[in-house]
């Protein structure tokens, strides 16, 4: 029976990931340090199947990860410390996880005897930073960062879209495919970018076959309601759960591409077992933008609930206006395609979320972000 690692494995991609691969008879091995923030109870999550072999450890411990890396013939790397905001206030935190977790685990495998055979690495779209965007005039460009300056809040789209750096004129969104720039703005986003690279060179370098899957907006069951720096999508759940509307910031009209979590768990298993995958790195999406303010009135409109999205005008340091998946390359390579559509997407994840408690901490955070000048 082949074994498989996957750290990270009781969190909320990687537990579906797990349940997954027990069901197509892979022995999983789950390496998880049960971080708090995620899990509040500090015990292994009921949706997570007990066929895994459980090991409680965290990848910034060299010696525990050790034993669970040398006993594996294929590592799903998924362990993270996840969240943009927060990510740029716990910087140490988030580099020692993210990086030198990613470190110690290449460290291991060039200094050590073992038979791992190919590792998947859980990448990011928030690497791109802005998407790509097309001017009518000018052709298609990589927008820089978006520094908004602070004051009253501003109404008008034509401020918050992006603009041509030539002519000035309002540029449309278009897809963003693996070969634009990765242009990282927010700590988690430069962590996960150097954990992407060092994967993808160290296993160049002594021919271990690495794939690096950059996703974009998962979505599904098992996210952590109650975790403020998850998802939108859940952090929009848990504050109509508890009566209160959800917050946008900008005018809502920023877009994103949203993915059902089991087509992406769909495109892990085709990355594992093809040999095409090797060495390459795909986006994971829809190819579909939504925007936020839509996602918003999906929830409510799907919850019954007489509320309305709360939209700021205000600018998040670190936000990108638009950023969806150009696939064609995981569609040409793997044969993959996302199979769910946003709208039964969302009812699914509704229908979940009625079974599981969410507490709204979207307010500390906010005070958070504040006292940080983050917004």
């Amino acid at each position: 029976m082949k074994k498989v690692l996957v750290t990270g494995g009781a969190g909320f991609i990687g537990s579906h990931l797990c349940n997954a691969l027990l069901e197509r008879n892979y022995r999983v091995i789950v390496f998880d340090n049960l971080d708090e923030q995620v899990h509040p109870s500090k015990r292994i999550p009921e949706y997570l199947s007990r066929s895994v072999d459980f090991i409680r450890g965290d990848v910034r411990n060299y010696e525990k990860l050790k034993e669970a890396v040398c006993d594996s013939d294929y590592i799903l790397h998924f362990a993270s410390a996840v969240g943009v905001g927060q990510s740029q206030y716990q910087i140490s935190k988030y580099v020692n996880t993210n990086i030198c977790g990613t470190a110690n685990l290449f460290d291991i495998l060039v200094n050590s005897r073992h038979h791992v055979k190919k590792i998947i690495v859980a990448a990011s779209m928030s690497s791109y930073g802005e998407g790509m965007a097309r001017c009518k005039k000018c052709g298609v460009f990589k927008p820089e960062l978006r520094n908004l300056s602070e004051g009253t809040p501003v109404k008008e789209t034509e401020y918050w879209e992006i603009k041509c750096p030539s002519c000035g004129k309002v540029a449309l969104s278009v897809p963003t495919d693996e070969n634009a720039s990765l242009d990282a703005n927010s700590i988690y986003a430069i962590t996960k970018k150097e954990q992407e690279e060092m994967c993808l060179l160290v296993g160049r370098i002594y021919g271990i076959p690495v794939v690096s899957l950059r996703f974009f907006n998962v979505y599904g069951p098992h996210q952590s309601l109650s975790n403020p720096y998850t998802g939108v999508t859940a952090i929009f759940i848990s504050r109509i759960k508890n009566n209160n509307p959800p917050v946008i910031f900008e005018d809502g009209l920023q877009t994103r591409d949203f993915i059902w979590v089991g087509d992406v768990i769909r495109a892990n298993i085709l990355a594992l077992e093809s040999e095409k995958a090797n060495y390459h790195c795909f986006n994971v999406g829809t190819g579909k933008p939504v925007s936020i303010l839509e996602v918003a009135q999906v929830l409510i409109r799907l919850s019954g609930k007489k509320i309305r999205p709360l939209i700021t005008y205000r600018f998040r340091k670190g936000d990108v206006r638009h950023c969806f998946a150009d696939v064609k390359k995981i569609r040409k390579i793997l044969g993959f395609r996302a199979d769910t559509s946003f709208k039964k997407g969302m009812s699914e994840l509704l229908k979940w979320s009625d079974s599981v408690h969410a507490d709204d901490r979207f307010g500390r955070v906010m005070r958070e972000l504040r006292k940080k000048k983050l917004v």
